[in-house]
């Protein structure tokens, strides 16, 4: 229980230098996510993808520097629970008209649980509930949105104005043309249907920054209709900037804030209410995955944990061992009911697999401060985490102890008293159904259709997982990243239908790559040898001999030789590196191409 006093300076002094580090923490992740408009109005692409990457890493500096402070002036891991309670208490107290309280609260956690002992991390010690609402923060500067009502002859002129609001230093290429076209698709989601009295747009009222884009975000409102939508703003060959694309509703943003992109850098004085307005655009998508979007990961990682203990007390299924081909480097266990699997580093692999714990988790770091291009899952990283022991299938308990026992504790209690599983450090990624499994299903049907449109829809569904994997594959190598193993096994297809990498222990930079071919046999006896007779470098890759691995089924092979035989030519790999080491970044859009206004017939109307 808490006391009922407050006696102790020594507690204020201690909430005080941690809120001084927290608002230190922001102040540099707003400054850093503020120059990211001036990056983008100079096209520095470099600098803007190397801001991207730094910036993950400001939360745990910060978290680092408050922990040595507080050890240094007040030896806070010496002093009794008794202080630490009024620590809290105190920091709650500093929590008031806060404009980041929910962050704060998470760097309180993150803080405390470094120089506090396990044991303590109960709801007295740490925030495992919010204890300020977030509810109706005014910013005091900008405000989190703008309003716009417009008349339908005056829209062209409305998002003129909306534009010239984001005050981009800079010209447009041609900015009532852009104006006219997004006025005439908007118009157009309207046909036939009455404008009403409050038909306005709402837009967030700073820009979204990301590689080589910028999006406005909002959403149009019409009587009782709701409508999401982006305009993806970016550079032509001559530097003035055009609108590329108008993106409508709620499977546009999923896949604009997709969990296998890269985080936006945004300048937000009130998170929160910027998380609230997002989600009111894409009510699917949990607040943890919006805030990881954000670059505000950290509180990703909290409200995801608190999701996954209340769903724990709303499920009764157990932890399972992964369905699916085992893998050689992770263990892979999921709760059924729960949308998302769980991943072990094992502490030993087979000889194939020449790697270490510390090498993988570099990949995985690798990753996470990449840009996923819409092609890799993006990792939840947790440390020291308690299950309930009840919870696990005796199975999977048993795979834990054969594989990964250095990973696995027992008999800790959890403050319920229930008999917990700690493991040492998990992974967690969004559960998507693997690609040799949907495969599978296609095959089984064409083998046995129950009619000829059964058929069709299995080829089709075969055709297109085949030309999505492919893409997926080129999208990663348009950011210098190639896969290692390619296996379908290693790819994954989420509820929208796109491929998206997810085993990254073989990974590496194109430009670390040797990409060849396979050298003409000297004689029969190389020619007839089951033995690579040629010398193999560690980076060496050879693609032709992709294929008897990847196109073993002729329907299979048959849409991968259509729209993917380059990726079994040394060449194209080649191509790519030399473009990458020149200074080259591809476009890669978080849009179909068919959207972008260019190819549109109407675009040639304006």
């Amino acid at each position: 229980m808490f006391p009922q006093r407050l006696d102790s300076p020594l507690a204020y002094d201690i909430a005080k230098a941690m809120m001084d580090g927290f608002n230190r923490h922001y102040r540099l992740f707003r400054a850093e996510s503020a120059r990211a408009k001036h990056r983008f109005e100079t096209a520095d692409w470099h600098g803007q993808q190397r801001a991207q990457r730094e910036r993950i890493e400001f939360y745990d500096l910060r978290v680092s520097e408050a922990v040595a402070r507080l050890e240094k002036e007040f030896k806070a891991g010496e002093q009794p629970m008794d202080v630490w309670h009024q620590v809290k208490l105190h920091y709650i107290g500093l929590l008031v008209d806060h404009h980041q309280p929910e962050l704060a609260e998470t760097f309180f956690n993150s803080v405390t649980t470094k120089i506090l002992h396990r044991a303590y991390f109960q709801n007295d010690f740490i925030f495992v509930r919010p204890a300020i609402s977030t509810e109706y923060i005014e910013p005091r500067g900008a405000p989190t949105y703008r309003p716009y009502y417009p008349k339908p002859d005056t829209l062209a002129d409305t998002i003129e104005q909306m534009l010239d609001d984001f005050a981009l230093l800079g010209s447009y290429a041609n900015k009532r043309r852009d104006a006219q076209r997004v006025a005439h698709v908007i118009l157009n989601r309207f046909h036939q249907v009455k404008l009403r009295a409050n038909f306005q747009l709402q837009v967030l009222s700073g820009l979204f920054f990301r590689n080589k884009g910028a999006y406005v975000v909002g959403k149009i409102m019409n009587g009782f209709t709701e409508i999401a939508f982006s305009l993806p703003i970016l550079h032509d060959s001559h530097g003035k900037f055009y609108i590329d694309a108008a993106l409508f509703g709620e499977d546009d943003m999923q896949m604009l804030f997709s969990f296998a992109r890269a985080y936006f850098m945004v300048d937000m004085e009130v998170p929160s209410a910027w998380v609230q307005f997002l989600r009111s655009l894409m009510p699917r998508k949990p607040r943890a995955e919006i805030y990881n979007a954000l670059g505000l990961a950290k509180q990703g990682k909290t409200l995801f944990y608190r999701d996954f203990l209340s769903h724990l007390n709303y499920s009764s299924d157990r932890f399972r061992i992964a369905p699916g081909i085992k893998g050689m480097v992770m263990l892979v266990f999921d709760l059924p009911s729960f949308p998302f699997v769980f991943k072990v580093i094992k502490d030993f692999y087979p000889p194939q697999k020449d790697t270490t714990r510390e090498q993988i988790k570099g990949k995985y770091l690798l990753v996470k401060q990449h840009d996923r291009v819409g092609r890799m899952a993006d990792t939840l990283e947790y440390s020291d985490v308690g299950f309930p022991l009840d919870r696990f299938e005796p199975e999977l308990i048993e795979e834990i102890r054969k594989f990964a026992p250095s990973q696995l504790e027992l008999g800790d209690r959890d403050s319920n008293g229930e008999m917990e599983v700690v493991l040492k450090h998990v992974y967690i990624e969004r559960r998507m159904i693997p690609l040799n499994i949907y495969l599978q299903e296609a095959f089984d049907t064409l083998a046995s259709p129950e009619s000829p449109a059964h058929a069709k829809r299995a080829k089709d569904q075969l055709e297109r997982a085949v030309v999505e994997y492919g893409n997926a594959i080129k999208d990663m190598v348009a950011a210098n990243i190639f896969p290692g193993d390619m296996l379908w096994k290693n790819f994954g297809v989420t509820r929208g239908g796109k491929v998206v990498f997810y085993d990254y222990d073989e990974i590496e930079y194109v430009t670390d790559c040797k990409f060849r071919k396979v050298p003409t046999p000297r004689n029969e006896e190389d020619e007839m040898s089951g033995e690579v007779w040629y010398s193999v470098g560690p980076k060496d890759v050879f693609p032709e001999t992709f294929e008897p691995f990847l196109l073993g089924n002729d329907d299979v092979r048959a849409a991968f030789m259509a729209h993917h035989a380059d990726l079994l030519d040394a060449a194209f790999w080649q191509h790519h590196k030399e473009r990458i080491q020149a200074g080259q970044m591809l476009d890669v859009f978080p849009y179909e191409e068919s959207q972008r206004f260019q190819h549109e017939g109407h675009a040639t109307h304006f």
